[in-house]
């Protein structure tokens, strides 16, 4: 029995040579051909291909061009010689502008060829827009993986991700776009695509691959022998594919066919598909008669599928094309296709070539054109140098840093929060801004120059657009600007001394300051404090009276710490700040501020906490931050707020959010940063709930050259505290992850992290949490006000994150981009239960979901 399975996928690319016909196809237009890793504006030619291939580099922002080892470039073609690794981020990707609604032939290569020296073969997965295609893995540093798959494009644009899943950083060999007639390979659904399974020359008789410039749409072709009762038939003439049939199969691959070796008995192809009966897919058979019969002779088939007649009778073409394929999908199973005579027939059946394909839902919306098409031009016109990869709302893992989404499921994505603070941007804010659906726009700290447009200013008038743009000195923020222009005509002359005059004042004004800084420089060499040099440019500064002003005087106290004590302020009528004193007595809290202060000038993330501002006068210290109105995630876990209890949901999406604060700190920093003390007082929530890491005073830079660790003193809270990090002093980012794993059972059970037994005794909530699960009793472990109102399996996958997160052993831990993985699977478990049982809610308040009111326990409880 003939098993299909990925042939194609593990082929080695050594000994492409192939045949050139006198008719071949030089046109490569619709071609778009990349060798990943090639040096920018690199081009050549692929000997046994003709292919041209250049440099990936113009697609690509992301990413570090790589040559594997010399040893494994011999006999593999040219284009899998060099490589593109991304050793940075979650999700690297490549952005083609394409066609909307053309049909595309995607085609990728990987062949690690030890690249890195590190002989670690890595696994990762690939994204076709917003929508996971297939995970690489590979067997060797020699084995080659090729992923195929034909695409309806459904925007103007296609995204190509690789997603790192802390299996090895991802990579890739070579990328290929082949554009299609789109009248071929049609599905009878939308929104699925048609990855290759097989595509097959039956009966070759050259025993080699056929691919372009043979195949004008550059399919690859691999020899098929059929079993043992199959032999081959050819001819030397040319069959004509091109004109008469629209799919097009060479013609070399055309000129053979595969025939049962006794006359009188069927052909029969066998496709298993294992026990995998959710598996669909298409079968596409094509024919050319290539001997000419004589009048008294003849060839005529019947095809059954499985036993039963499904097409005929046919006769094939002499010299032509003819394609047989299933109008509908073939739902998983073992299938037997076979090819028999009729009757009246001379001549035994035969068939030249075959295609398989599986089905492939795509089904995650795409974020709306128009918001994509503003964010991009925001992305280029300012240089924003976030990671900012693939589809910017979807899937909610990946949303870009600085926005917040609305998906309702039943529309695309849309932008309704935007956050580009402390950006370093220049030039105007543009118009474009005011067709998003923005609910928050944040441009503070920039350079930003002109008047903002008038239908933002509209907008933050009626409350309909939350809108802050302090810290732009140049940018007035009042519809009055556009009215001061003046109708009268200036001379030219007059212009030309007004320039004048600006030039000699601006000359002044360059000496004065150079003096002042010259004094400036002096007095910050004396003082402990003054570190204004190494930020002043990106953030904010504030004098004492301002910080008075701001806090009404230090009327309201919102926290205190080791640093000092956090006050409420407010910058204008409507932005709030939370300004943290540095008290006066405090040694250690002036060491936190100058490594929080260093810190936040260089990080920028939706779940981290931003630094508004700073000042530095004299014995005055402060810093500033947004203000998060829903205080920190300890508060709401404790017993105190018993008329506001997070639901399952709403502690999955904090747990998630945390996530990617901490996972961003390892993996999205230059050098990595370790938080050091990841604690539930330090999540704060916004007034949407949003949760942001905080407090990043004892965080450290990994400084060594190999990367692995820091030797420190021991720092961080009692109860969160890595154990291993405790006994050696070795700080790694696996410390974070164990602090994190205590903040993940907090998050489930809503208990300290050290728990009184009884009067004389106390143990680690890990070692609470083991005797249950020792138990199998996971509903105890979780907060019993939840009232069993959540998804069990989606509890349990939570739940074993968290005790791999505290692990002893620190090499047993998971990475936080695997964190981030797994509780976005328990997310998505959970939110699917909402759904199905009827409990959805309108996205447009994101707090309601993320609260269960208590009511008390003498009403039964109803319908949700």
């Amino acid at each position: 029995m003939e098993m299909f399975g990925h042939v194609l996928f593990v082929v080695l690319l050594g000994g492409l040579s192939l045949p050139v016909l006198l008719h071949a196809q030089d046109d490569q237009s619709g071609f778009i051909s990349l060798d990943c890793g090639l040096p920018r504006n690199s081009n050549y030619t692929e000997t046994t291909t003709g292919i041209n291939y250049i440099s990936d580099a113009a697609f690509t922002d992301t990413g570090i061009g790589m040559k594997m080892m010399p040893e494994f470039q011999k006999d593999v073609q040219q284009m899998v010689w060099s490589v593109r690794s991304f050793p940075d981020g979650i999700r690297n990707c490549y952005k083609f502008n394409l066609t909307k609604g053309n049909k595309y032939l995607i085609r990728a290569y990987f062949l690690y060829g030890n690249y890195d020296q590190q002989d670690k073969v890595p696994g990762f997965d690939l994204y076709i827009g917003p929508d996971k295609w297939e995970s690489i893995k590979l067997e060797s540093a020699s084995s080659a993986v090729i992923k195929e798959i034909i695409h309806v494009l459904p925007s103007s644009y296609l995204d190509f991700c690789l997603v790192n899943t802390g299996s090895g950083t991802p990579f890739i060999s070579a990328l290929e776009i082949r554009l299609l007639n789109s009248t071929i390979y049609k599905t009878d659904q939308s929104r699925i695509s048609l990855n290759d399974f097989s595509t097959l020359d039956a009966g070759s008789t050259i025993n080699k691959t056929v691919r372009y410039k043979d195949d004008v749409y550059d399919r690859i072709w691999l020899p098929y022998y059929g079993d043992d009762n199959w032999t081959s038939i050819s001819t030397s003439l040319i069959v004509d594919s091109e004109s008469s049939n629209i799919y097009k199969p060479p013609s070399i691959v055309m000129k053979s066919a595969g025939t049962p070796k006794n006359a009188s008995k069927p052909l029969n192809v066998r496709m298993e598909t294992g026990d995998d009966t959710s598996l669909r897919f298409y079968v596409y058979l094509h024919f050319a008669e290539i001997q000419e019969l004589q009048a008294n002779e003849s060839r005529e088939c019947n095809i059954s599928l499985n036993g039963k007649h499904w097409y005929g009778p046919f006769s094939p073409k002499y010299l032509s094309t003819t394609t047989v394929y299933s109008p509908s999908t073939l739902t998983g199973g073992n299938y037997s296709i076979s090819i028999y005579k009729t009757e009246n027939a001379t001549h035994p059946p035969i068939l030249n070539a075959l295609e398989i394909f599986t089905v492939k839902e795509f089904l995650q919306a795409q974020t709306d054109p128009k918001d994509v098409d503003a964010i991009t031009n925001i992305k280029s016109m300012y240089g924003v140098k976030r990671n900012w990869q693939g589809d910017p709302c979807a899937p909610q893992a990946f949303v870009w840093d600085g926005l917040n989404c609305r998906d309702d499921s039943s529309n695309p994505p849309r932008i309704i929060s935007l956050d580009l603070s402390n950006n370093n941007m220049t030039g105007i804010v543009p118009d474009f801004l005011s067709q998003l659906p923005l609910q928050v726009l944040n441009l503070e700290g920039n350079k930003l120059t002109g008047s903002i447009p008038a239908q933002l200013l509209e907008r933050s008038k009626n409350g309909s657009l939350s809108l802050s743009v302090g810290g732009n000195p140049n940018l007035c923020s009042s519809v009055s600007c556009k009215k001061k222009k003046s109708n009268i005509i200036v001379p030219a002359a007059a212009a030309v001394a007004a320039l004048l005059l600006l030039i000699a004042a601006a000359l002044a004004i360059f000496f004065i300051l150079k003096k002042r800084r010259q004094k400036v420089g002096k007095v910050q060499k004396e003082s402990n404090y003054n570190i204004v040099d190494s930020f002043e440019s990106k953030k904010l500064r504030f004098s004492y009276s301002e910080i008075v002003t701001m806090t009404n005087n230090f009327e309201r106290i919102v926290g205190k710490g080791g640093f000092g004590t956090v006050y409420h302020g407010c910058l204008g009528e409507m932005d709030q700040v939370a300004v943290k004193m540095l008290s006066q007595s405090s040694v250690q809290g002036f060491e936190q501020y100058q490594a929080e202060v260093k810190l936040l000038m260089r990080v920028h993330h939706r779940n981290l906490v931003s630094l508004v501002g700073y000042c530095d006068e004299g014995d005055k210290i402060a810093l500033i931050y947004e203000y998060m109105a829903n205080g920190n995630l300890q508060e709401h876990l404790s017993d105190s707020r018993t008329s506001m209890i997070l639901s399952w949901e709403g502690r999955l999406r904090i747990a998630v959010e945390s996530a990617q604060g901490l996972e961003y700190l390892h993996n999205g920093c230059k050098p990595p940063i370790i938080h050091r003390d990841v604690k539930s007082p330090n999540i704060l929530l916004s007034h949407k709930f949003q949760a942001k890491l905080a407090d990043f005073g004892l965080s450290k830079s990994f400084a060594t050259d190999d990367n692995t660790h820091v030797s420190t003193v021991v720092a961080g809270t009692p109860g969160y505290l890595d154990p291993s990090y405790y006994v050696s002093n070795r700080l790694t980012e696996k410390s974070d992850v164990y602090s994190f794993g205590v903040v993940l059972l907090e998050i489930i059970t809503s208990k300290s992290p050290i728990i009184r037994t009884n009067e004389y005794e106390k143990t680690h909530l890990r070692q609470w949490v083991d005797s249950l699960l020792a138990q199998g009793d996971i509903r105890n472990i979780v907060d019993s006000r939840l009232q069993g109102d959540f998804d069990i399996n989606s509890v349990w996958k939570a739940v074993e994150v968290a005790m791999a997160c505290l692990s002893p052993s620190a090499n047993k831990r998971p990475s936080m981009t695997v964190v981030v993985m797994e509780l976005n699977e328990s997310l998505a478990t959970e939110m699917a239960r909402i759904y199905q049982s009827g409990s959805g809610y309108d996205s447009k308040d994101s707090i309601d979901p993320m609260i269960s009111m208590d009511l008390g326990t003498e009403m039964n409880p109803g319908a949700r």
